[in-house]
C-alpha cells in the first residue's frame, strides 16, 4: 500500500533539497523533511540517501508500432515494449505514426498503446500520420480529439521533407483549427505535432501560422529541429518569438551528416542566450527507423533506436556540457507535461500527482523506475 522513499535528494524538477516521500498506491502522499515509517502499516522503505530522485520521463515521440518501410518491408521496425521502455526511466510515451500509414493504422496506434499502457506505462497517442488529408480513428479530427481518451493531437504532419504529402498552407491551417477545437471541447492540449525535413523553407508554415491565424502557438510543436544548423537557426528564432520547439535526440555531426545540430548543444547554445528552456521539450523519436538516403531518395541504411538515447543524451548536457541538472531534466519532465496538458498528473514530483520517479546514483545512472508507484529495476 505504501511505499516511502528515504532522505533522496529531489528533483521536481526543481531541486528541493534532501526529503522523503511518501507514495500511497499510484500516488505521491506526502513529500517532507522526515515521514516516520512506524507510523504505517504495509510500507516498503528505500533507503535513498545517496541517490537522485526525479520525475518520471515524458517521451513525446515515440513509434511504439514500429516505423520504417521506407526501403521496403525489410526496413520495417518492431513494436515497443513496456519492460524496455520503463528502465530507461520513461513512464510516460505519446505514440506517432511516420511515414508509413498504410501498413499500420490509428487503430493500430491505439491498440498499441493499450498494451503499453497494460505493461504499466502511461500512454497517449497522435491521431494521424505523414498524411494528409489527415487519416483518422472516428473521420474526424474534432471526435478523435473529443472522444478518443488517448488522443492529445494531430501528428506527426510531415513537412520540408521528399517523404511529404506536400500540404499547401491552407490545408494545415485547417487542420489546425479542427484540432483547436477539439481541444476547446475535450480541455486536452491539442497539439499540432509536425516532422521537420530538410527543406529549405524550413519552419516557414508555423511562422505564417504565427502571424496569418488567430490560432494559439501553444497549439503547435514542430519536432527534429537540430536536423540542420539551419533549421536549429529558425527554431531558435520561432522560440525566441513566443511559439515552442522539440529538440531530437539521436542527431549526432558525422562524416555522413555534419550539419546536424546534437540535442545536448543545442541546450548548451539556448541557455546560453538565454532562450526561454519552458517552451523547450526534447523526444526519442525511438522505435521508428533512422534512414539514411542518397541524392536519388534511395534507401542506402537504416536503423533504429530506443527510449534510452534521451536521457543518454541528457547525461552529456549535465556531465560534459554544464548543463544544470533541473534545467535539462525539465525538457522530459515538466516542460513535456505542460505543452501535453498533463501536468496536473505528470511531470514533477508533487503531492497528488502520480507516483512516477526514476532513481539514480550519483552518476546518474538509473537504478530503480516507478510508475505509478509500482516498482520497476
Amino acid at each position: 500500500m505504501f511505499t516511502l522513499l528515504k532522505e533522496a535528494s529531489i528533483y521536481s524538477p526543481d531541486f528541493l533539497g534532501k526529503k522523503d516521500i511518501l507514495f500511497c498506491f499510484d500516488k505521491i502522499a506526502a513529500i517532507k523533511n522526515s515521514i516516520d515509517p512506524s507510523a504505517l502499516d504495509d510500507v516498503e522503505v528505500l533507503d535513498c540517501s545517496n541517490k537522485l530522485i526525479f520525475p518520471g520521463f515524458i517521451d513525446l515521440h515515440v513509434h511504439i508500432a514500429g516505423g520504417g518501410g521506407e526501403g521496403g518491408f525489410s526496413t520495417r521496425t518492431p513494436s515497443a515494449k513496456a519492460d524496455e521502455i520503463l528502465k530507461t526511466g520513461v513512464t510516460t510515451v505519446v505514440g506517432v505514426l511516420g511515414a508509413d500509414g498504410v501498413t499500420r493504422s490509428v487503430e493500430n496506434l491505439y491498440a498499441q498503446a493499450k498494451q503499453l499502457e497494460a505493461g504499466g506505462l502511461s500512454t497517449y497517442m497522435y491521431t494521424g500520420s505523414y498524411q494528409v488529408p489527415v487519416v483518422t480513428l472516428t473521420g474526424s479530427i474534432q471526435k478523435d480529439i473529443v472522444f478518443v481518451d488517448k488522443i492529445i493531437g494531430v501528428g506527426e504532419l510531415c513537412l520540408e521533407d521528399h517523404r511529404a504529402f506536400q500540404p499547401t498552407f491552407d490545408e494545415i491551417a485547417r487542420i489546425a483549427a479542427q484540432t483547436r477545437n477539439g481541444a476547446l471541447i475535450s480541455g486536452k492540449a491539442g497539439l499540432v505535432h509536425f516532422h521537420m525535413g530538410l527543406g529549405e523553407t524550413g519552419l516557414e508554415y508555423l511562422f505564417r501560422m504565427m502571424n496569418e491565424t488567430l490560432i494559439p502557438v501553444s497549439h503547435f510543436l514542430p519536432t527534429h529541429v537540430n536536423r540542420t544548423g539551419m533549421l536549429f537557426e529558425q527554431a531558435c528564432s520561432y522560440l525566441q518569438k513566443g511559439g515552442y520547439i522539440d529538440l531530437t535526440a539521436g542527431f549526432i555531426p558525422s562524416k555522413e551528416d555534419p550539419d546536424c545540430v546534437a540535442s545536448y548543444d543545442a541546450l548548451k547554445k539556448l541557455v546560453d542566450t538565454g532562450a526561454d528552456i519552458g517552451r523547450v521539450t526534447m523526444s526519442s523519436d525511438a522505435y521508428g527507423s533512422v534512414p539514411v538516403f542518397d541524392g536519388l531518395g534511395n534507401v542506402i541504411s537504416s536503423d533504429t533506436v530506443t527510449t534510452k538515447i534521451l536521457f543518454d543524451e541528457l547525461k552529456v548536457a549535465i556531465k560534459e556540457k554544464g548543463i544544470p541538472i533541473e534545467t535539462a531534466i525539465s525538457l522530459v519532465t515538466k516542460n513535456a507535461a505542460g505543452v501535453l496538458k498533463i501536468h496536473k498528473q505528470k511531470g514533477s514530483l508533487e503531492t497528488g500527482k502520480d507516483a512516477d520517479c526514476v532513481i539514480c546514483d550519483k552518476d546518474l545512472n538509473i537504478e530503480t523506475v516507478f510508475a505509478k508507484g509500482i516498482k520497476y529495476s
